[in-house]
């Protein structure tokens, strides 16, 4: 059984180039991305990584942490940060998971059990090894997207899910297509009229079970 929304994730042990980390600890209390790859010195994951980097400010506004996932070595990684910095223009201060063993992929349901790095492997033999976890502070996951090796990944995205989630999560709402931060939000269906006066005073009735408010504040 694969690892799915609002799923425990599994308390590993893993090695980074910053150290021994364990994946409960290092969470702590804070929201958490892990954004996996098939290998280092690809040229496309180069491009995330330092939009990664780049967005340094944003995830600590949003009190996330972020950790990077490679199934290469520690040593490839600190020799790989180098050009991710030139080409992205930013320090990528995050650790990276050095998954030579694929334990963190398999466990993560990126990867069969079967899985093995072959001699003279390519990013092909790790290809599904691309997705992205938004993990809360409870260490549950809450949101994953999956992308092929050719599209590289939009962190404008991430970070507008991440923007969502923390706001349901605080506010017990939902949010609709497109939304962004400011825009009204969705009363859940479980919440009643009297409720949802109670909490957020006026809010338009859309369609019945499609009602939206501003939040206060």
């Amino acid at each position: 059984m694969g690892l799915r929304i609002n799923d425990t994730i599994p308390d590993l042990t893993v090695e980074t180039d910053q150290g021994t980390v364990s994946l409960h600890d290092w969470i702590g209390d804070s929201w958490a991305i892990l954004f996996s790859h098939p290998k280092d010195f690809t040229p496309v994951c180069t491009t995330e990584f330092g939009a990664v980097a780049q967005l340094a400010e944003e995830w600590a506004k949003r009190g996330t942490k972020v950790m990077g996932i490679s199934v290469d070595g520690v040593a490839d990684h600190v020799k790989w940060k180098k050009d991710i910095a030139a080409a992205g223009g930013a320090d990528p201060t995050f650790p990276i998971v050095a998954d030579v063993d694929l334990t963190l992929s398999k466990a993560f349901d990126m990867l069969p059990a079967e899985a093995y790095l072959p001699d003279g492997r390519t990013p092909n033999d790790t290809a599904t090894v691309r997705v992205v976890f938004i993990i809360g502070p409870d260490k549950k996951l809450k949101l994953s997207m999956t992308y092929p090796m050719n599209v590289g990944r939009n962190f404008a995205e991430v970070l507008r899910a991440l923007d969502g989630l923390q706001t349901a999560a605080k506010h017990g709402v939902a949010t609709p297509a497109n939304w962004q931060v400011g825009q009204d939000v969705i009363i859940p269906v479980t919440v009643s009229n009297e409720d949802a006066t109670a909490k957020f005073g006026s809010f338009e009735t859309v369609l019945p079970y499609l009602r939206k408010t501003s939040l206060p504040g």
